[in-house]
């Protein structure tokens, strides 16, 4: 329960966001074995939705402001 609430959701929150996150992912996996199979399908739309989803869970993601922070990200902190 601690880490939808470091992402600001509550539990039911949490669960349809990564169910979200679940079928793009599908969809994206779906669309480049269709691409490999038949190149001049779906030439974009696999990082498309991968930029979207990076968009979504890491360029604009909302953290709880109360949630303290992880005392084991100093080591990522120079990267």
């Amino acid at each position: 329960m601690d880490h939808p609430k470091s992402v600001g959701e509550s539990y039911t929150e949490h669960m349809a966001v990564a169910a979200g996150f679940g079928w793009d992912l599908l969809r994206a996996s779906a669309c480049c074995f269709v691409h490999a199979l038949v190149p001049g399908l779906f030439q974009t739309t696999g990082s498309d939705i991968i930029r979207d989803l990076h968009g979504r869970m890491v360029a604009n993601r909302r953290r709880c402001p109360s949630a303290p922070p992880d005392p084991r990200l100093w080591i990522a902190a120079d990267i």
